[in-house]
This record gives structure tokens, C-alpha cells and sequence, in this order.
């Protein structure tokens, strides 16, 4: 888990070119604009978010995602 909180930023790009690669590939969107238009939404969506946490003491970068409920304290 620590590894993923120094490297969450990589997964954005990561998932863009994968989306990519999917659209192209299964898909057969052949316009380039419109595969990277679709796979930058997705990969957006997808991607980790850093949530500014007010606790007593200050505050606190948290990473969450989509689909948990819990987010990852950084």
C-alpha cells in the first residue's frame, strides 16, 4: 500500500492507454480524436482522487476511488 501512495499518479495515463487500446482494437474506432476523447473520460472517471480531509490536528490528503468506500490516508 505504500508503493500505491507514492505512484497513484501513474495510473491515470496508465488507463488512458489502455482505453486506447481497447477502442481501437475491439472496438475498431479508427478516428483518433474520438478514441482519445472516450479513453481520457474514462480513464478521469476511473482514475484516484486526493480529498482534503479537516481533522482536528489540520489537514489531510486522501486518496479515493470510485467504487470504495474507504479512501487510502496518505
Amino acid at each position: 500500500m505504500n508503493l500505491f501512495k507514492k505512484t497513484y499518479w501513474l495510473i491515470n495515463p496508465i488507463l488512458m492507454v489502455v482505453f486506447m487500446i481497447i477502442l481501437e482494437k475491439v472496438l475498431d474506432i479508427k478516428e483518433i480524436w474520438i478514441s482519445t476523447a472516450i479513453a481520457v473520460l474514462l480513464a478521469y472517471m476511473l482514475s484516484p482522487k486526493i480529498e482534503l480531509i479537516e481533522k482536528q490536528h489540520g489537514s489531510k490528503e486522501q486518496i479515493t476511488w470510485l467504487f470504495f468506500k474507504k479512501g487510502i490516508k496518505n
